[in-house]
């Protein structure tokens, strides 16, 4: 059986459902497919930067979200060795553009909020790509269960695996040699943070603690594991997991200590760390034809900058505008000779086109940037403990502001 669609969105994560919301505001429909039988929340919670409130507040879920998660005031950045405080900084200062806003998110509150603003039907589980053919100026998308989708544009939004990726020419992402493990802690009766982002660097490891609302305290844990760590991380169970955590803290309060000992062991997960390498940002295919990525599907990064989930809400935002220049506006002036299909599709093109502009460079800056992060945070060079207690620690730290404060016009939801 076959059915036409004129946008399909391959997989119902941050991007996939901030594309489809931003698309609905504008007026336009689209199809998500998700390979699930229902929404997925893997991945606990996330540091939503400026950049992400913006483009929350354009797909118009921005005051509910808040109303759920704390404001931080600013990120205290501590050393593991000596257990000093090395840096703070502000999140209450006034950015280029506008002011600061950080909160940490639980991504299955975020994905509710998207979800919950698409109309019905936008979100069809159960509905896993299998292979995409051409059909003259559509893309022919064929699902496991033996039925055939028919699409003016497919985005690619299937993360690190993406099979739209795949398409496009993109390999998988490379491992970096580094992994994560992350959690959550919950306090029924408070847990008695101050509303700030404190993160933990020495010895080879790089951790932090972030209370998301008055009972939730999510946290990371990432470094470089020996190949007897590795093998050891590979297989092991959670509360392995959570016993290596708690080895590796270094000099630290009981109050820290305490939040991965009051973590539950379903709450725990690992992963090894991976992105896309920044060169093949600038030289492959973020579009073609009428087929692009967004999301972990275009620009997989390393956790280091918090920009994964913030990223793909800017990718929603941008890409929705983009495409709606092709189906909102009419043309007066239609090619001599063309059918309406090949108008269509000259629009189509030229509108994705301008999105992997407007992506492209901005992906391998975050990319780059986060690599470089988490390397000089990580590494364990002689003099580097020095370097960034004593120089480096709130030059890094002011990453996470400047590479979050995008201009507000590029994510007003008009086309």
């Amino acid at each position: 059986m076959e059915t036409n669609a004129k946008i399909i969105i391959v997989g119902a994560g941050i991007s996939g459902l901030a594309t489809a919301l931003a698309l609905h505001r504008l007026g336009i429909k689209s199809l998500v497919l998700e390979s699930s039988d229902k929404l997925r929340a893997a991945g606990i919670a996330f540091t939503t930067w400026t950049n992400a409130w913006r483009s929350l507040d354009a797909l118009g879920i921005g005051q509910s979200l808040r109303q759920q998660h704390e404001l931080l005031l600013g990120i205290n950045t501590f050393s593991t060795v000596t257990g000093n405080l090395t840096s703070y900084v502000s999140f209450t200062t006034k950015g280029k553009h506008g002011d600061h806003e950080v909160r940490c998110v639980k991504r299955k509150v975020l994905l509710e909020a998207l979800a919950k603003e698409l109309p019905n039907g936008t979100i069809r589980y159960s509905s896993k790509v299998v292979s995409i053919q051409d059909s003259d100026f559509l893309k022919l998308v064929h699902l496991s269960d033996g039925s055939v989708l028919k699409a003016k544009v497919l985005i690619g939004c299937d993360g690190v695996n993406s099979v739209v990726a795949k398409s496009l020419g993109f390999k998988k992402p490379s491992l970096i040699g580094r992994s994560a493990i992350r959690g959550c802690a919950y306090y029924n009766q408070g847990h008695g943070f101050e509303p700030k982002f404190q993160l933990f660097v020495g010895n080879g490891v790089r951790y932090g603690i972030i209370p998301c609302d008055n009972s939730a305290v999510y946290w990371f844990f990432t470094w470089y594991p020996s190949s007897q760590e590795y093998k050891m991380v590979e297989g092991a169970d959670q509360l392995k997991l959570k016993q290596f955590v708690l080895s590796k803290l270094g000099k630290v309060s009981d109050q820290i200590q305490g939040v991965i000992e009051d973590t539950g062991v379903e709450e725990i997960v690992y992963s090894p760390l991976g992105y896309r390498p920044p060169l093949q940002i600038l030289t492959g295919d973020i579009y073609k034809d009428n087929v692009c990525v967004a999301g972990d599907a275009c620009h997989p990064m390393t956790p280091d900058l918090g920009q994964g989930g913030c990223s793909a809400l800017e990718d929603g935002v941008i890409l929705a505008k983009c495409l709606a220049n092709a189906f909102l506006e009419k043309s007066d002036h239609p090619t001599k000779g063309s059918s309406e299909n090949e108008d269509d599709n000259v629009k189509i093109r030229s509108s994705l086109n301008d999105y992997a502009k407007k992506r492209r460079w901005r992906a391998f800056d975050l990319i780059s940037t986060g690599y470089m992060l988490g390397f000089l945070q990580e590494c364990n060079w002689f003099g580097m403990q020095f370097l960034r207690e004593k120089v480096l620690s709130a030059f890094l730290a002011g990453f996470f502001l400047s590479k979050a404060d995008v201009n507000p016009t590029e994510l007003m939801l008009t086309a």
